[in-house]
């Protein structure tokens, strides 16, 4: 900016010395009269005739002894007299023209000679570049669950875009429309003189045809290049996740750190998401001389790709291809839902030491290998219909479902530390409670009725109407029973629950994750304001929340992390990252163990609460029995079971639980969409689920294989064909 301006002030100087000069010489030039001597020569006139009479010839021809005087006003005075001034000026004016010149010249060549020869060098050379393989994602052996191989690319150099029969002839033998054939050419990105990915994982004989009429495809090639390779199939599919070729928005939006050129391939979601900046590698670069018509004429220099760093997760992949088999041969046995039992199910394994998720399955699931090359409209519209039941869904971390009696473990704690309950305190369950004497009473699972119970009994047996009394007792106490002296704040009971992150996100690794709902005054005052009559909160609400059913909305992943936290004190945050290592397979990044927080919970309570929880393992029949079938011993585990009502729907079934009992290492949670009873059929899968657990961690399950996605039939379900509700 300095060097332009200086160089501006030396051409005006130039210029303004010019105009004066001009200006000076026209005023020097001005004159009223000027005398001019002239000698006049002899004219030959030879051949030439007159009519001048003898005398006239001879005076003409006599010599001339004087030289006349020539007023200013005469021929010879209007031509001859101002060319010397003006050819002066003109002379000026020509050095001033020159001399801006030359200072123009003198900036370009002295003072801006470095800015120009840069861009001399930009204009000669020209960068480009090719992508690098993506690292690879290993489960907690260091078994490869996603990898690369070497696939056929199109490429085509820019010129071909303005070649609508090459584009025609593209468009035909790749199956892509001629907009997006010639988009993907005229795409620069990865550099003005690179070729231009037109297709990704073309058949071999797609590329030998292109090969074959080399004449019919100028400048268009194809190339060995890798992609994404799946050797499992939908193994761990959600917590994987898939990637995607690089679109528009991707390039406008490139996370700090992070490069990004056309052809590349980009995280989408899972893993591949999540830790897109750690598994993509850094670019190849060739700097090469590209004539006037881009041409490349010289390769320069060229610093090869270097491949992304690996990821090892957590997951356990024989743990994790059991919970996936088992889900698909609950649901959809012959590989269509609808013919098993439920019509969708998730399941999820974690440490509750560190956090560490050993295994999250959710089904329907997919195939990531589905993505590569980019999928196709009809594929993608089946992953997304209601038909299909969105396979693309992991419903671990995005399903949202009411929690139903797994909350008593956490509403019995609230229960224990305002005193509506304790150890010895009994309450009469007859199958039936109308504590609100509407003359609509709620029921119990049990229709019958469980008798007299304390609490203990009525975590072991699921009792609904002890907790419809629990949450009777704190609607009275508070403002919203009338109570002009309220003994606790209006969602007492909801914040206690919310210290287990019901609520609120767990912050696991993955993108996707919804917070549930623990419905207060204060949230159904804001949804229902338009609706004043159905605002205002009233006891059914929290007879209705207590138990985990009304507006409770709960993720797998929440419920594992809270039941964690019963098992050990600790609420840690869920991560599916072991470890990152470079391309030499040096450990870059470790996962730290982070406890999100310690729920402000009395240990007498705590204790009680765990042994109520081995009590539902030892003491209820129909769970005892499904545990020592799957080979457990009920005396090391704690659980609960649950049923969820949802209108219009069959019943959702909760497993939840942890073991060993005195050492939790496994916690497990599980549930099955329109599966009936919890005891029915989340049971019988949690408990297979935490058999193998203990298997992987003796060393007796190590075999694992390929999972098949879902084929996105379904037919309509008739229900788990359950004979009534259980708990």
């Amino acid at each position: 900016m300095v060097t332009a301006l200086i160089a501006a002030a030396i051409a005006l100087v130039a210029v303004a010395a010019v105009a004066v000069a001009v200006v000076v010489l026209r005023r020097r030039s001005k004159s009223g009269d000027v005398s001019v001597k002239r000698h006049i020569a002899s004219i030959d006139s030879v051949g030439v005739h007159s009519t001048l009479s003898d005398s006239a010839k001879a005076a003409a021809s006599a010599p001339m002894n004087r030289e006349p005087s020539v007023s200013g006003s005469s021929p010879a005075a209007q031509t001859g007299a101002p060319l010397a001034p003006r050819f002066a000026a003109m002379g000026v004016l020509t050095a001033g023209i020159f001399g801006a010149l030359a200072t123009k010249l003198w900036s370009m060549q002295v003072m801006d000679s470095e800015s120009y020869v840069a861009q001399a060098d930009r204009n000669k050379f020209a960068t480009m570049y090719t992508p690098a393989p993506r690292g690879r994602i290993l489960d907690a052996g260091g078994i490869a669950l996603v990898d690369n191989r070497v696939a056929l690319t199109i490429l085509a150099e820019g010129d071909v875009a303005d070649n609508a029969e090459v584009v025609g002839r593209l468009s035909a033998v790749l199956g892509l429309p001629r907009g997006i054939v010639r988009a993907r050419i005229q795409d620069t990105s990865s550099g003005a003189q690179s070729q231009r990915v037109v297709a990704s994982d073309v058949s071999m004989r797609t590329a030998a045809f292109i090969a074959e009429h080399s004449d019919a495809f100028p400048g268009v090639t194809s190339q060995a290049r890798f992609v994404r390779q799946y050797p499992y199939g939908a193994l761990a599919a959600h917590v994987l996740g898939y990637t995607g070729s690089v679109i528009q928005e991707d390039l406008d939006n490139v996370a700090a750190g992070r490069e990004i050129k056309s052809g590349d391939e980009v995280g989408r979601s899972g893993v591949e998401g999540t830790y897109d900046n750690f598994l993509a590698g850094s670019h190849g670069e060739r700097k090469v001389i590209a004539d006037a018509h881009g041409n490349v004429v010289e390769v320069v220099s060229e610093v090869q790709s270097t491949k992304g760093s690996d990821i090892q997760l957590t997951i356990q992949a024989p743990l994790q291809y059991v919970c996936d088999t088992a889900l698909a041969k609950l649901v959809a046995p012959n590989g269509v839902i609808g013919t098993g039992v439920g019509t969708a199910a998730a399941a999820v394994v974690m440490d509750p030491r560190d956090g560490s998720i050993l295994a999250m399955s959710s089904y329907p699931t997919y195939t990531p290998m589905s993505f590569i090359g980019g999928i196709s409209n009809d594929q993608f519209e089946t992953y997304q219909s209601e038909e299909s039941h969105y396979p693309l869904m992991n419903r671990v971390i995005a399903g949202g479902y009411p929690a139903a009696s797994t909350y008593k473990a956490f509403t019995s704690l609230a229960a224990l530390a305002y005193g509506f309950a304790d150890a010895e305190r009994e309450w009469d369950c007859e199958g039936a409670w109308d504590g609100w004497d509407t003359g609509q009473p709620q029921h119990c699972w049990n229709l019958n009725g469980h008798g007299p119970l304390n609490l203990r009994e009525g975590i072991v047996n699921s009792c609904d109407v002890v907790f419809y009394e629990i949450a009777k007792n704190f609607y009275d106490a508070s403002a919203l029973g009338g109570n002009a002296n309220a003994q606790v704040a209006d969602d007492a009971l909801q914040e206690y629950i919310k210290r287990y992150r019901f609520g609120d996100l767990t912050g696991i690794d993955l993108g996707g994750e919804i917070a549930g709902r623990v419905p207060t005054p204060q949230w159904k005052a804001e949804y229902w304001a338009d609706f004043p009559e159905a605002a205002s909160w009233r006891g059914g609400d929290s007879t209705n929340m207590v138990i985990g059913q009304g507006d409770v909305l709960a993720t797998p992943i929440q419920m594992v992390v809270a039941y964690g936290a019963i098992a050990t004190g600790n609420l840690m945050r869920p991560h599916v990252l072991g470890k990152v290592m470079n391309d030499r397979g040096q450990e870059t990044v470790d996962f730290q163990p982070e406890v999100v927080a310690v729920p402000d919970v009395p240990a007498d309570n705590l204790v009680f609460v765990r042994d109520a929880l081995n009590g539902v393992a030892e003491e209820n029949s129909s769970v005892r029995k499904v545990l020592e079938e799957k080979g457990l011993d009920p005396s090391i585990v704690a659980c609960k079971t649950g049923t969820g009502e949802v209108a219009g729907k069959e019943d959702f079934a909760w497993f939840a639980g942890y073991a060993p009992l005195d050492d939790p290492r496994f916690v497990v949670a599980v549930l099955v969409e329109e599966g009936g009873g919890g005891s029915e059929s989340a049971t019988p899968l949690g408990a297979e689920i935490l058999k193998a657990a203990f298997d992987y961690e003796a060393g007796e399950l190590t075999a694992f294989g390929r999972v098949a996605g879902s084929t996105g039939e379904s037919v309509e379900y008739h229900g788990s064909g359950a004979t009534g509700r259980t708990d």
